[in-house]
């Protein structure tokens, strides 16, 4: 293949591919149907000519057929008069027309045959054009679902293929990342901040075992499962019960 073929080639092929792109199926649809509309149309035109000219062949057989039956009946005429020589002529005449009259037949049997043809074809262009008319609506419906899909599997595509679910997910990471980071800080400010550990030993000293276990024991005998808790004793010197005995006053207390 020479160079010159094959650039003939690439061009008729991207033109091609240029025009398949150009193409819209609903408009090209309804051209082709406004098409063969002015084709039937015209084709109407050429068979009333046919069909008229068949008209007329047929006339002037009729017209040759009943000039040869008035020759005829004058022939009659003359011999009923004992005019043989006039009927001689009358028959002449009328052989004539019959003759006329033959060729007329011939050629309107041949036309008539044109002209069936041609309403036969006729006929078939208009239901094709029907039928292609009863189809347009389907195919075009059909058409606008398939553009519809094509949008919409693009559209998915282009989220799918798109950086912003990768971006939003790169964030959350990033978020969840710093989060964990500033609980760790947090955590590790609160163990070195505050004092030795010694010190933190004697604040820890602060809450009261005894009163926790006392709280315990009552919670046991309450449920009857251990010894009623014993009770903390008055002090010695002011609030013991043999003291009170004593006291004349609020001053000697």
């Amino acid at each position: 293949m020479g160079i010159f073929q094959r650039i003939s080639t690439i061009f008729k092929s991207e033109a091609n591919a240029a025009l398949d792109k150009m193409e819209d199926p609903e408009k090209i649809l309804n051209q082709s149907i406004l098409d063969m509309q002015t084709s039937l149309n015209n084709a109407k035109k050429q068979v009333a000519v046919a069909i008229a000219d068949e008209k007329r062949l047929q006339k002037q057989y009729e017209d040759e057929m009943a000039k040869a039956q008035e020759w005829e009946r004058k022939a009659m005429q003359a011999v009923s008069v004992n005019r043989d020589d006039l009927a001689t002529q009358a028959l002449a005449r009328k052989q004539e027309h019959d003759n006329n009259a033959a060729e007329f037949h011939k050629q309107w049997q041949l036309q008539k045959a044109g002209t069936d043809k041609i309403r036969a074809k006729l006929k078939e262009m208009n239901n094709k054009i029907e039928d292609m008319k009863r189809q347009k609506n389907l195919l075009i419906a059909k058409n606008r679902r398939a553009e519809a899909t094509k949008t919409i599997s693009n559209t998915l595509a282009g989220i799918d293929d798109n950086g912003a679910a990768n971006a939003f997910e790169r964030m959350k990471e990033k978020v969840e990342k710093n989060e964990a980071e500033a609980a760790a800080s947090e955590e590790l400010a609160l163990d070195y901040t505050g004092g030795d550990d010694l010190e933190k030993e004697f604040n820890n000293l602060k809450a009261d075992p005894i009163a926790q276990n006392d709280a315990l024991a009552a919670l046991k005998a309450k449920m009857g499962k251990g010894p009623a808790p014993a009770q903390a004793p008055y002090a010695s010197n002011n609030y013991g019960t043999n003291n009170l005995a004593n006291v004349n006053s609020w001053d000697d207390l």
